[in-house]
């Protein structure tokens, strides 16, 4: 059946087995193929998976995300919004810069400040994971993308996949 249909990978090869009333289990179909040296079907239009691109490119990546704290001052309670960038691979954590209204202007100069070729985090970064906040605007990740920065977006609702400071500090 392998050699005849070379597109047919283990699982579609034990259900036209099942059809016919053979039941073999996956892995000994997987055992009696790799014994004979035929090749299971590729894997056609799969993506990489998460944890493969992070072991492949650990060294290149960065994430970055806001978190706010509440503080007194003369005005009464004022809210500041802190982005910071973590280095991945050395687990190193930056605050790029704190802000009481991270607008669009901020955003693109914070891009700059990061991209710096002297000190900016991520001269030596390829890749910087983001979520879906709108500071990260189009002329913030157009920016960084010109600077030779991809920047990834999170998926919707994926808060387990968030830069978390906290993590990288007490691990």
């Amino acid at each position: 059946m392998a050699s005849e249909n070379p597109g047919w990978g283990y699982t579609r090869i034990h259900g036209a087995l099942l059809s016919l009333d053979i039941n073999i289990g996956r892995g000994t179909i997987r055992r009696i193929l790799k014994d004979h040296l035929i090749e299971p079907a590729p894997a056609h239009g799969r993506r990489i998976p998460w944890s493969v691109f992070l072991k492949t490119h650990w060294k290149a990546i960065a994430a970055s995300d806001f978190f706010s704290v509440e503080v007194w001052s003369w005005r009464g309670l004022v809210t500041q919004y802190i982005l910071f960038v973590i280095d991945l691979a050395a687990r190193r954590v930056v605050i790029a810069e704190i802000t009481t209204k991270p607008n669009e202007a901020w955003m693109m100069q914070m891009a700059r400040n990061l991209t710096d070729a002297e000190t900016g985090m991520l001269r030596d970064t390829r890749h910087l994971i983001v979520d879906r906040d709108t500071n990260y605007s189009t002329g913030f990740r157009t920016f960084l993308a010109r600077e030779g920065v991809d920047v990834i977006r999170l998926p919707p609702r994926s808060p387990n996949l968030k830069a978390n400071a906290s993590y990288c500090l007490l691990s």
